[in-house]
């Protein structure tokens, strides 16, 4: 599926919303959204440092949604009982659906962990390899198949390429074709470009080799992928609200689905090829200057990108995996072995490390483990402690349209950083000028 770090290099333009806001913010019942108080040791009266963060990271989520955002889903746990949950939507989008926490939504390329964690199982169940050649799988699949591991496609140092921004994937993309491509369509695609550096040499992001890794644990088990995923991790987990939709369907426009909301056609022409013709945009229902893209179906990311899940699931998920109950202890140390993400591109830089489907990210309040991800009309980015006892995601119902506008990609990547720090524990530092 199409990341954050797939869009790095797309021009960005500004878009005003009207900043009417509803007031959906939800903080969870053993917290107070004043501040609260608690008495010192001199008898001195101090605010509660907590009730503090709380109030600056529901300030930072209004502020994102007057810089545009259309609505922004934020949930945090400290490990201690008590969760943050904070839900704020644009007025004009509460007559499509009232925006809560509990909404599930399209998580994007965080379905690369799930397909990691699938994968390290199928290792430590002996029946694949990390170092075993893409070749022994999927024969012929993928040039030099033969000095491509499991381990090299996991880690984005295959050199296999990432789809380009063609007409066929944009039409796909914003809703204009209904001839989805099957994986072994997608993966031949990719396979026809050159490689980008020789395999284990490099590190780029690849798509194509997360649905070659799909492909091989539907070869290894004889099971679908979406099966896979029910068998493995949501039912094991009592996971309400997580699963991969069908490939070719249209995207379940379900009543507790997170509406996402793309730029219309005249403001997203700067992202786009210049050969593409004026007018091409997203399909979906219009909405002043946007479009209401919920019906748009991704799913054919396949298990580079197509899972929809929520906020709680993930954070059963991510707990789940950091303390040893999806995968055995050796394997998490593997998917936690992580390479230097490209230092030349501004969206990874050196505060970004990859593992095994596992991403490492040092924050300004300390480091965290998990994935972001991002599908038309859905940005998430979702993360855990190295215990697997605190978690936080921050979720926008838009994707585009933070690369348009520099002002509101940075009010969002605010509450990120703050969300980090209330789940650490630590004080949230004032945003940059």
């Amino acid at each position: 599926m199409l990341g954050k770090k797939s869009l790095g290099a797309l021009s960005r333009r500004r878009m005003v919303v009207a900043t009417a806001l509803v007031a959906t913010a939800t903080i969870g019942a053993t917290v107070a959204m004043t501040v609260a108080a608690k008495t010192g040791t001199a008898g001195t009266t101090q605010p509660d440092a907590r009730a503090q963060q709380v109030q600056q990271l529901t300030a930072l989520a209004d502020k994102a949604i007057a810089a545009g955002v259309p609505g922004i889903i934020v949930r945090v746990d400290d490990g201690t009982g008590r969760q943050v949950e904070i839900a704020r939507q644009a007025g004009w989008t509460v007559g499509d659906h009232r925006l809560k926490v509990s909404d599930q939504l399209q998580t994007g390329s965080t379905t690369k962990t799930i397909t990691g964690i699938l994968i390290l199982q199928q290792v430590a169940e002996h029946r694949l390899s990390l170092d075993d050649p893409i070749e022994r799988w999927l024969p012929g699949a993928i040039p030099e198949g033969r000095n491509i591991t499991i381990r090299m496609l996991l880690q984005h140092n295959s050199g296999l390429e990432d789809f380009t921004f063609d007409k066929t994937t944009l039409d796909l993309l914003t809703g204009h074709g209904d001839n989805y491509p099957t994986p072994a369509q997608l993966l031949d695609r990719a396979a026809k470009l050159p490689l980008k550096f020789a395999p284990g040499k490099g590190w780029a992001y690849s798509n194509p080799a997360y649905i070659a890794l799909g492909m091989v644990l539907e070869k290894v088990t004889k099971r679908p992928y979406s099966e896979l995923v029910q068998q493995r991790i949501v039912r094991p987990l009592h996971l309400r609200d997580t699963y991969m939709p069908n490939r070719t369907d249209p995207r379940p426009i379900r009543p507790r689905m997170a509406h996402g909301y793309e730029p219309d056609a005249a403001h997203l022409k700067p992202l786009l090829p210049e050969d593409i013709p004026a007018g091409y945009g997203f399909e979906g229902p219009v909405r002043g200057d946007w479009v209401d893209i919920t019906g748009v179906n991704p799913n054919w990311y396949f298990s580079a990108g197509g899972l929809v899940s929520t906020s709680s699931d993930w954070g059963r998920i991510h707990r789940a995996l950091m303390t040893g109950r999806l995968v055995p202890a050796a394997q998490l140390k593997e998917m936690m072995n992580v390479v230097q993400e490209d230092l030349n591109d501004p969206a990874y830089g050196p505060n970004r490390r990859y593992g095994l489907g596992l991403e490492q990210v040092r924050t300004p309040c300390g480091m965290v483990w998990g994935h972001d991800g991002a599908v038309g009309g859905y940005n998430s980015d979702i993360y855990v402690d190295r215990a697997g006892r605190r978690t936080y995601s921050v979720h926008t119902t838009t994707l585009f349209s933070l690369k348009l506008d520099e002002a509101k990609a940075k009010a969002a990547e605010a509450v990120v950083d703050a969300a980090a720090c209330v789940m650490l524990g630590k004080p949230i530092p004032a945003p940059a000028k």
